[in-house]
């Protein structure tokens, strides 16, 4: 009975916790971009703009929904529910941490453990292009109808190189399971080096980390693979004729895909939940340390009220708090097992999300041809010739 209990509230916590971040991930986005290009970011609406996404989930709850004419009804309203199920669906087989005891119950960090998720999370990225495409054909628009089709075509291409990627890392670890595949890459070479897939013997898998990476951007239809939405030409792409909550549903969809392929990233090459260095070296008291100084800054930025603004006053004083109260749960020796794992798991995690980020500040769109010769000429020849130097190292080394 304990394991089901656990087990709804397991579920209850990552549905909460995801939907949540994926909210706040929008204001982060549109915090970091404004400091890559000089602009202050949301800031109006609670303290830094933290109140911001809920303004914006208010708007788009209270807003009218209106469905054009001459829309194929059914499908209309079925592709952003298949979109958000789908990307949702997906974080189930994502182990967070370790195995831990929790009231007489072992379990894991996460919501289940599949011995093929990695086929499951290939198979349910495969569906997604169902929910752009139907989007943009039920439409009954030509920029939408452009929009779905270069979905489809770009998706289905780029998830040959991202499956060939994935393939290298499965053949050194011999599993699909991704918390096998986390536990394939602990320890260290010569005590210092982390076994992590791109470091991993006998063959480093950074080509598969960059190709994967890649090709994760295509898949989550990110600058500088955004053509399915390419505002330039095609107004806002397969979801031009949506608004409303179908038009969030859309954006909740993108903004968890970004965070599930991240979680695989970091599982696939990053070590999982793995410190980057042994713990003799004190990566159980980083995150200790990190909380501190977060702390520190929020008081000395708290202290400066004279050129700050009247939020800062309150708002630095609790973050500081905060990150105090958190830096004390690292120090509970019976909560350690737990968190500091989470904790390098999530900072993995969170590195990666800001990369993405980064890119789209900062790079151009591609045109469609060059996309599309750059995926069928370059990526997916890499990938299949660094598939066949991995095959060729294991097979060498394990007999």
């Amino acid at each position: 009975m304990n394991f089901y209990i656990l087990s709804l509230v397991k579920a209850g916590l990552v549905a909460f916790v995801l939907l949540t971040f994926c909210a706040y991930l929008v204001w982060i986005e549109r915090k970091v971009l404004a400091h890559i290009q000089l602009r202050p970011g949301p800031y109006r609406v609670g303290p830094h703009g933290l109140l911001q996404p809920l303004s914006d989930l208010i708007k788009l709850v209270t807003k009218e929904g209106l469905i054009p004419g001459n829309v194929s009804t059914g499908l209309y309203l079925f592709a952003p529910f298949l979109a958000v199920a789908l990307a949702l669906v997906s974080i189930v087989t994502i182990p967070f941490g370790p195995e831990f005891e929790i009231f007489g119950v072992r379990t894991w960090l996460g919501l289940t453990d599949l011995n093929i998720g990695v086929l499951f999370i290939l198979a349910m990225s495969s569906l997604g292009v169902y929910a752009t495409a139907i989007g943009g054909w039920a439409s009954n628009s030509k920029y939408a109808l452009l929009g779905g089709l270069r979905s489809s075509a770009q998706m289905i291409s780029y998830e040959l190189p991202l499956a060939l990627a994935i393939v290298a890392p499965i053949l050194i670890a011999n599993t699909l399971s991704f918390k096998e595949l986390a536990e394939a890459q602990s320890g260290f070479y010569f005590g210092f080096l982390p076994k992590w897939h791109v470091f991993a013997a006998p063959f480093p898998q950074v080509f598969s980390f960059v190709i994967f990476v890649i090709a994760a951007f295509a898949e989550t239809n990110r600058v500088p693979f955004d053509l399915p939405e390419a505002e330039t030409e095609l107004v806002a792409g397969f979801h031009t004729e949506y608004t409303s909550t179908m038009f969030a549903a859309f954006f909740t969809a993108e903004y968890a895909n970004i965070v599930t392929i991240c979680c695989v990233t970091t599982l696939l090459f990053l070590g999982g939940w793995h410190p980057p260095f042994p713990a003799e070296y004190g990566s159980s008291f980083i995150p200790v340390i990190l909380l501190l100084g977060v702390a520190g800054l929020f008081f000395f930025h708290a202290g400066q009220t004279l050129k700050t603004r009247k939020w800062d006053r309150f708002s630095f004083p609790v973050g500081g708090v905060l990150s105090l109260g958190l830096a004390g749960l690292f120090l509970i020796p019976l909560l350690q097992p737990i968190l500091v794992p989470f904790f390098w798991f999530a900072a993995k995690t969170l590195l990666l999300i800001f990369f993405f980020i980064w890119v789209r500040g900062t790079l151009p769109r591609f045109r469609y041809d060059q996309l599309m010769r750059f995926a069928w000429m370059f990526l997916f020849p890499v990938a299949v010739v660094n598939l066949l130097i991995t095959a060729f190292a294991v097979a060498l080394t394990s007999n």
